[in-house]
């Protein structure tokens, strides 16, 4: 139950993080990755605790990779373009 309780902190500190630091896109990318990583210890806990196969930890793992790598090409992107990742200096219009 410790650990049950210790995701669920996870969780609401990198949701916290991801609602309050929205200045800098490499801090909003880390606290997305922070949540997927408190969502992938939920999920190995709950499939061990349903002693089920851990065949769907992989496909979440190869998912959440895309989507890291997915949010690093973005931020390259926009440091190349606009030679920072400031959100108020960019206009989205």
């Amino acid at each position: 139950m410790m650990n049950m309780s210790l995701i669920i902190i996870m969780f609401f500190i990198g949701n916290m993080i991801f609602v309050s630091k929205q200045k800098h896109l490499l801090i909003v990318l880390m606290s997305l990755e922070f949540i997927v990583l408190s969502i992938f210890f939920f999920f190995m806990l709950y499939l061990m605790m349903v002693d089920y196969n851990m065949y769907m930890l992989m496909v979440f793992l190869v998912f959440s990779v895309c989507e890291g790598a997915l949010g690093l090409s973005i931020l390259v992107s926009m440091i190349r373009t606009h030679g920072n990742d400031y959100f108020q200096s960019y206009n989205l219009i």
